[in-house]
């Protein structure tokens, strides 16, 4: 957010919000925490509220999964949405 941006008020889209708080968790995770990331369950509950406000959906039907191999970290998130009827 600019320095303009934040005294006139204008407002991000959901999605740019949403993809700024995952590279905060990301960084915040990848400056040498735990291997295993503890993050992981409360951005799977995050994914489905969201997710949930535009389409009914099970919360079995997201997986949040990370994977490390040398010096690359994957972010991989499965989400199923339901068909169209």
């Amino acid at each position: 957010m600019g320095f303009m941006s934040f005294f006139l008020g204008e407002k991000k889209s959901t999605a740019s919000v949403a993809k700024e708080r995952l590279q905060l968790i990301l960084a915040h995770e990848r400056n040498g925490r735990s291997a295993s990331p503890d993050y992981l369950p409360q951005l799977q509950r995050e994914l489905l509220a969201v997710i949930s406000k535009y389409v009914s959906i099970n919360p079995d039907d997201i997986k949040v999964h990370m994977e490390r191999q040398d010096d690359l970290e994957v972010l991989e998130v499965k989400i199923e949405l339901p068909e169209k009827r």
